[in-house]
C-alpha cells in the first residue's frame, strides 16, 4: 500500500486527483465482499487460524480481510490508473472485450455445473455474470477499457500470487477443499483468481463510472 500511496502523487498518473472518484467507488464492492465472506467463513468454506491474526473482528471477519477489500482494490486502481496514463492507445480492444466475454461464459457454465460448491459455484457464476451484465449494459457504463483492465490485471496477479501464496502456505487462510475444485496454483485455490478479478473489475467499472459522470457534467 505504501508504494502505490506514495506514487499517487506522480505527475503523469496524479492519482490523488481521483480519490473523489475512488473512495466512493470503493465502497459497495467493500460492502459486498464483507457480507460474502461473512456468510462463506460462517458456512466454513473458509477460516483464519487465530495465531496469526490481531483478534480484533468486525462482522466476525479479522479486521485484517475486511482491511483486504480496501487496500487491494486501491493498488490495483492505482495499477490501472498507470496503464491508462502510460499507455493510452493499447491494441487489441476488440479482443479483449472478446476474451472478457468467453471467459464470463465459461465462468457461468462452470459456476452451475458446480453449484454444489460454494466458493467454485458463486465465484464463477457471480464474476461471469457480472461480466456479461457489463457487456449487455456498455453504453451506460462506457468508458471500460478492457485491454486496460486486463493488462493491469495481469500486472496486480504478480503480487497477488506471491502474497497470497505466503498467507496460505502458513496458513493464515485456511480452506475447505469440498467447497472448492481442490485445483491450487502453489497453495492458492484456483477460484482465488476470479474471486479477485470480480473485486478489482468491480472497483474498476464504478471508478471510470463516476469520473465519466464528472466530465460529462
Amino acid at each position: 500500500m505504501a508504494g502505490p500511496l506514495a506514487l499517487s502523487f506522480d505527475k503523469k498518473v496524479a492519482f490523488y486527483k481521483n480519490w473523489k472518484y475512488l473512495f466512493p467507488a470503493m465502497l459497495i464492492p467493500a460492502l459486498l465482499y464483507i457480507v460474502w465472506d461473512a456468510f462463506f467463513t460462517a458456512q466454513g468454506v473458509w477460516g483464519f487460524n487465530e495465531t496469526y491474526i490481531t483478534g480484533i473482528k468486525i462482522f466476525n471477519l479479522p479486521v485484517e480481510e475486511v482491511l483486504f477489500f480496501f487496500v487491494v482494490p486501491y493498488c490495483c486502481v492505482f495499477i490501472y490508473a498507470c496503464i491508462r496514463s502510460y499507455f493510452p492507445n493499447l491494441a487489441g480492444k476488440k479482443n479483449a472485450d472478446l476474451f472478457l466475454k468467453l471467459l464470463a461464459v465459461m465462468l457461468l457454465v462452470t459456476g452451475i455445473f458446480y453449484v454444489g460448491k460454494y466458493y467454485t459455484g458463486w465465484t464463477f457464476m457471480f464474476t461471469g455474470g457480472f461480466i456479461l451484465v457489463l457487456y449487455v449494459f456498455r453504453k451506460y457504463i462506457y468508458p471500460f477499457d478492457a485491454i486496460s483492465f486486463i493488462v493491469s490485471y495481469a500486472v496486480c496477479l504478480v503480487p497477488f500470487l506471491i502474497v497470497n501464496g505466503f498467507l496460505t502456505a502458513i496458513p493464515v487462510v485456511q480452506y475447505n477443499d469440498a467447497e472448492n475444485l481442490g485445483f491450487r496454483i502453489y497453495t492458492i485455490p484456483f477460484e482465488d483468481v476470479f474471486y479477485g478479478l470480480l473485486l478489482i473489475l468491480m472497483n474498476i467499472v464504478l471508478y471510470e463510472k463516476l469520473k465519466s459522470r464528472q466530465v460529462a457534467e
